[in-house]
């Protein structure tokens, strides 16, 4: 997954960090032919990329390594010179400093390096090529720009403000926080150093901050007018270069959105127009990244053209061959996208494509309501339509990708026969960190989009979803949607819940709850939560423990999470069930649940959704 780019600074180069599943790397691309003329592999990547002054040395975050990378260019390539080395002792976190966003001061002296689990600023002497100097930043710095004055602005992921430093004769001296609201991710400044944009990734917005007050002074709202309330995620930012535009990389929207700055917000005298959304440029699938050069964009695209047929995946009964295009995440690839800047009516033109591709122009259905009083949740693991249903005849299934036919799943085929077979029912996740998400909040964050490939490949982090970060229950999430999740909904509406394994852990007495206050006091305390050494017949046996309590009571909470996990399996690891005995172990769950279900006084008013919460 490409995550950045930057060009020289006399234009003749683009350099663009992949931070994917598979290799991670640099690759330089010729913005002339468009091409890549050049792949630096480093053992790991993420985000920071910064050129020296004179455009002669290229440095790139080492990521999980925790070094900076340092390139020289000799002619038109580039080959590694040495590595930077930060302190391998995180005061926070698993140890590891994890560099991020990076930039240069601009006398070219200093590197000033956001170390993303550390939650510090590094300032690296570059002459001397070692750290002299660090600064506490807030959580999870992410974006990195130095201003014209020298002055450093930091944007943390996990938090609601920038971080911001003064020029010191030793470095660097902490300022004053500039308040900008949850989220804060990608930063651009404009020319003189007055005016800076800060991307808020699950929020839909840009705030603008006037650097001489430290102030918020306004904000662009990046939401389609006729789309859902969050899903834009602007996540790069580039200005063009008289300042009075703004482009937007929007990751969820596939587009690049087209801002018009007024005089104020642009602080570029002269400037006629007011702050206004003129339009978007569709690119491709998740873009990250912008660059404006002149009458061009350039738009790195996180998953390019998306995934298609899989015919490397293992096939039932075949022996596994290696290759990592074949895992859900070694399957897509990113792009760059490059184009010519519309305007008026051609920009409109493009605007209707991504209003078309995005659903905006749909009529609305009049939502009607079924006389449903209660919603049982059921979120599974991992399995695929044609893993479990291909052996049905009535869908559109391919039976040589059978996995667990009717022998071992017959409760799943009775009731996709009795209630409905969705062979066309998709689910958005890759795995089962995003997947909780989409199947909870209908949205994954751009954090977990861009940190699960390394995680996933064994290049440090901790799993910093479902409500934990850094293997604990933190005050501000930062990878919580920005208008929350089912339950924060069901809370606003007055709507009863019970929770049952979603989003829980243990407590310190071994008993269950919940990562997130709205469910932690609607927890079942008893029910386990993701464990595959327990059963899933012990889940349902707590389940109906309460829900018989339920019945003799003649009430029960209108929304039921019950999450039934034993269906993603073990693999073929030593000693645990075998696939088959795991989906065994969840059919019969699942059969459990549904015939109590259907001998209750309940039964008549209740609807019941089963869901994967991905298909790798």
């Amino acid at each position: 997954m490409p995550l950045a780019m930057a060009f020289s600074p006399d234009s003749a180069r683009v350099v663009a960090l992949l931070s994917g599943h598979r290799e991670q790397s640099l690759q330089v691309v010729d913005p002339t032919s468009r091409r890549v003329t050049q792949t630096l592999v480093q053992p790991a990547a993420f985000l920071g990329l910064a050129f020296s002054r004179d455009g002669r040395t290229l440095y790139a975050s080492g990521g999980s390594q925790d070094v900076v990378y340092r390139y020289t260019w000799e002619g038109d390539s580039a080959a590694l010179s040495d590595s930077i080395r930060l302190d391998p002792k995180g005061s926070v976190g698993l140890g590891i400093r994890y560099p991020s966003g990076m930039a240069i001061s601009p006398d070219g002296r200093w590197l000033y390096v956001a170390e993303n689990l550390a939650d510090s600023l590094a300032v690296v002497d570059l002459s001397a090529g070692r750290v002299v100097q660090r600064l506490a930043t807030g959580r999870y710095p992410y974006g990195v720009v130095a201003g014209p004055d020298g002055r450093v602005y930091v944007s943390a992921w996990g938090g609601s403000w920038l971080a911001t430093f003064a020029p010191h004769t030793a470095g660097l001296e902490a300022g004053p926080r500039v308040p900008v609201g949850r989220h804060p991710s990608a930063l651009v400044l404009n020319t003189r150093g007055t005016r800076l944009f800060v991307a808020r990734a699950s929020f839909d917005r840009i705030a603008v901050v006037d650097t001489r007050r430290g102030a918020v002074i306004g904000e662009l709202n990046d939401g389609a007018a006729k789309g859902p309330p969050e899903g834009a995620t602007p996540n790069g930012l580039a200005l063009s270069r008289d300042n009075r535009r703004l482009y937007v990389a929007e990751a969820d929207n596939n587009a690049t959105a087209v801002f018009e700055l007024s005089a104020a917000t642009a602080d570029a005298p002269g400037t006629e127009g007011r702050d206004a959304l003129l339009g978007r440029v569709p690119v491709e699938w998740y873009p990250t990244a912008v660059l404006a050069d002149g009458n061009t964009l350039l738009v790195l695209n996180g998953k390019g053209r998306g995934t298609g047929p899989n015919p490397r995946r293992r096939q039932p009964g075949k022996k596994a061959e290696p290759d990592e295009r074949s895992y859900t995440l070694g399957q897509t690839s990113g792009s760059l996208t490059t184009v010519s800047l519309p305007t008026g009516r051609g920009l409109d033109a493009l605007s209707r494509r991504v209003a078309r591709a995005e659903g905006w122009d749909r009529t609305r259905a009049r939502p009607t309501y079924p006389p449903f009083t209660h919603v049982i949740y059921v979120i599974k693991e991992n399995r695929t339509y044609d893993q479990m249903f291909g052996d049905m005849s009535a869908g559109d299934g391919d039976t040589s990708l059978v996995y667990f036919p009717r022998d071992v799943s017959p409760n799943h085929h009775a009731l996709a026969e009795r209630f409905g077979l969705f062979d066309r029912f998709f689910v958005n996740a890759e795995v089962s960190a995003d997947g909780h998400d989409w199947s909870t909040a209908a949205y994954a964050p751009d954090y977990v989009e861009k940190t699960v490939p390394s995680l996933y490949s064994d290049r440090g982090r901790t799993y910093d979803y479902e409500g934990e970060n850094r293997d604990t229950i933190p005050d501000d999430d930062v990878n919580e949607p920005g208008t929350g999740y089912l339950w924060d909904s069901a809370a606003r509406a007055g709507v009863t819940i019970r929770n049952y394994g979603e989003f829980a852990i243990r407590d310190r007495s071994g008993r269950w709850t919940a990562t997130k206050a709205p469910l932690a006091a609607n927890t079942s305390p008893d029910f386990p939560g993701w464990d595959l050494e327990t059963t899933d017949q012990k889940r349902v046996d707590a389940w109906l423990g309460e829900f018989r309590r339920f019945v003799a009571a003649d009430t029960m909470p209108a929304l039921t999470f019950l999450r039934l996990p034993n269906d993603h399996t073990a693999g073929a690891k030593a000693g645990a069930p075998t696939p088959r005995a795991y989906v065994a172990d969840n059919d019969l769950a699942l059969g459990r649940v549904i015939d109590a279900l259907s001998h209750s006084p309940f039964w008549n008013n209740t609807v019941v959704f089963v869901l994967e919460d991905d298909a790798q």
